[in-house]
């Protein structure tokens, strides 16, 4: 199988722009989609897997702290351990920009994005109470420092 994992460009915002219905309420729009990959301090990603969007990640380099964004895989790539590819990326990435940590929140309620956290050595650093909507649910802050 072959996997490319790429910088994000503007060709790649449709398809990012329909996993984020899929996966997250409210999704980014595609205008918030290009912004983020126009921000100087912005590390988006995709993956392209037989030469097909399968997934992306997203994160902010505010001041040597690597906030992810988002990370989202397309269900039919699931299982393929692009989530995995897609995170080593960012934390080396994250590592050669000597950032100091990298962070994300994650529902409670997500175990298999939890499970993957930890597998890319990631810790619990605590919870977000009340964090997400639709359908309300606390939040898993994961960190790793570097």
């Amino acid at each position: 199988m072959e996997t490319l994992i790429i910088n994000a460009d503007k060709s790649h915002i449709n398809d990012i722009a329909e996993l984020e219905k899929l996966c997250f309420y409210p999704p980014w729009s595609p205008a918030q989609i290009e912004s983020e990959i126009d921000k100087e301090s912005a590390i988006f990603l995709v993956c392209i897997c037989e030469g097909e969007f399968a997934g992306y990640v997203s994160g902010d380099n505010i001041a040597g702290e690597l906030y992810i964004g988002n990370i989202a895989v397309k269900q039919e790539h699931q299982g393929k351990g692009i989530g995995y590819a897609l995170m080593k990326e960012i934390i080396s990435i994250a590592k050669n920009q000597n950032c100091s940590f990298l962070t994300l929140e994650v529902r409670k309620s997500n175990t298999a994005a939890k499970k993957l956290y930890e597998k890319c050595s990631m810790v619990l650093a605590g919870e977000r109470r009340n964090f997400y909507s639709h359908p309300a649910e606390d939040a898993c802050i994961y960190t790793i420092y570097f």
